[in-house]
Order: structure tokens, then sequence, then C-alpha cells
């Protein structure tokens, strides 16, 4: 009995308090493990001892997701503990550890994106360190998910709100240089189509290189598409983030894989004449948010 009012008299003391959440139009993550939280984020000056992260308990080698889209900032090891970061385009990021990364300096990444595959180290079972940060300040990265934790806080007080941060962002993708060695023998716009003779939008820039000239990616994307169509040949998109997609066509064969991610310079193809062709070149696209554009742009 006495025990039984002792806890009465406890939880009397304690409330129940959904977690602090940023506003609707802010900052929103998802959990990057699917484990329970195993330690919590401290609320501690910025020169006080605390926990500035929390611990998602989970299983080495489990996969580790980005929270939000942004830019891999850091992919290395941080006092000899693999590490990665993620910028968010608002000034905040978030931090793994230990994290054994998947990904590079400078990558665009999804919400959900792996970065990586947990490391032991952290906690005796397995834990993931998640951390929220400007550099300078550190936020509860729980606070942001769109389904916060309930939490137990003493009668006559409430928790402190967390910072407003923006919505993660992602800057508008850019390409370096162009996918082959070439001449620029057809620009994207209006013309005649040499082998039909239809007046029509050409959908893309030719560039003219001899069949099997290496073709590499201007930038970092994920394949989505590899198939052959009448009219473009063997064709290979990739997925570069931010909106941004690019197409290769009439291509000599598919030497790629739907899934496979290709790093900025990796091989896409080889130049080919498949499909509708005059000759040995390379139809290079573009799409940004969805809409067809003018791939020489893409470097501006």
């Amino acid at each position: 009995m006495r025990t039984f009012v002792s806890l009465l008299l406890a939880a009397s003391l304690l409330l129940c308090w959904p977690a602090p959440t940023a506003s609707a139009d802010g900052l929103v993550l998802t959990p990057p493990v699917d484990g329970a939280v195993g330690r919590g984020f401290d609320d501690v000056g910025r020169f006080e001892a605390g926990h500035r992260g929390v611990d998602l308990r989970g299983s080495p080698g489990e996969t580790v997701r980005s929270a939000a889209v942004g830019v891999v900032r850091f992919a290395g090891h941080v006092a000899g503990v693999p590490s990665v970061s993620v910028d968010h385009g608002n000034g905040w990021r978030t931090t793994y550890q230990p994290v054994l990364a998947s990904v590079a300096e400078g990558d665009r990444v999804e919400a959900g994106q792996p970065l990586g595959t947990l490391a032991a180290g952290h906690c005796l079972a397995g834990c993931l360190h998640w951390g929220l940060t400007d550099g300078t300040r550190y936020a509860d990265p729980l606070s942001f998910l769109a389904s916060p934790p309930i939490r137990l806080v003493p009668r006559g007080t409430s928790p402190a709100p967390p910072p407003r941060i923006a919505g993660a962002t992602l800057p508008a993708a850019r390409v370096a240089g162009l996918p082959v060695a070439g001449r620029l023998s057809s620009p994207f716009g209006m013309r005649r189509h040499p082998i039909t003779g239809v007046w029509k939008l050409h959908d893309g820039t030719d560039i003219a290189a001899p069949c099997g000239t290496p073709i590499l990616a201007p930038a970092g994307g994920t394949v989505t598409r590899a198939y052959y169509n009448p009219a473009y040949g063997w064709r290979v998109f990739l997925d570069h983030g931010g909106g941004l997609v690019t197409a290769y066509n009439h291509l000599l064969s598919l030497s790629v894989a739907v899934g496979q991610r290709i790093e900025a310079g990796g091989r896409v193809g080889a130049v080919g004449t498949t499909g509708l062709s005059t000759g040995c070149h390379l139809h290079w696209m573009a799409w940004r948010g969805g809409r067809l554009v003018d791939p020489l742009t893409l470097g501006g």
C-alpha cells in the first residue's frame, strides 16, 4: 500500500506533455533509424556538460537514412569515430555517429536516402547518436519530427520551445561541363527533324563523338530508368536530386542498372547511334522541376 501511495504521489507531480514542436512551415525531420530512444537530449548551455543529441537504438550494419533533404557536408572520421553530417540549406545540419558513410561530401540527398551503415561502439547494444546543430547551438531533433514523442515534465512547468528553423531545402542542382568530349552538332530548340522532316522541338543537345566514346556523369545521381526506345535508342535517366533529371540517348548499349548510384565523373555509358539517329552522337536531355530545359544552361 505504501508503495502504491508513493507511486501515486510521484505521478501527481508529473504531467504528460507533447514534446514542443516547430511551426508547421518549418523544419520537419524523419527518424534516421527505426529504433526507440535510448537516451534523450539535454537542453544545456553552450559550454555546459550534457548530451547534445539523442541516442536511437539500432544494430551494427543497419542502414542510416538522411532525416531531410540536404547536401552532405562531411563524411569521414571525427576523433576516430565514423561520422556524417548533412547541411539542410537553412543554416542547420543533422549529424550521425557512428556511421560508415556510403555518400561523399557534396552529394545531394533526399529525406530517407541512405547515408551509410551504423557502426558499433557508441552503445553497448548498438545505437545511433543523432544531432541537430547550426555550429554553435544544438537543438533536439525529436522536436522536429512530424509526430514528436510524449514527455513527462514536473507539474507546473512546461518544456522550453525549440528554436524556429526554416524548412530544409536543396540548392538548385548544377552540372560541371559536358558529359562527353565532342562537337556540339545540334542545339536545343525548334528544328526540322533530319529523318522525318517534321518541324518540331529538338528536346536536347546533340554532341557528336565517335561511337564508343565514354559518357561521364557531369553530376552525381541515381539511375531511375534504363531501357530501349525506338526513337531514342538505348537511354539512361539520372536523378540528381533537387528536381534535376538528365537523360542520355542513342547509347551504344546499357552498362548501368536502375537504382545504381553514379558519382560525378562516373561512366554512364558510351556514345552510339541506336534508335532514330543519323550517326554517332549523344542526345543529352534535362528536366528541372519536371520542365524540359536546355542542358547547356545547367552549369549557370
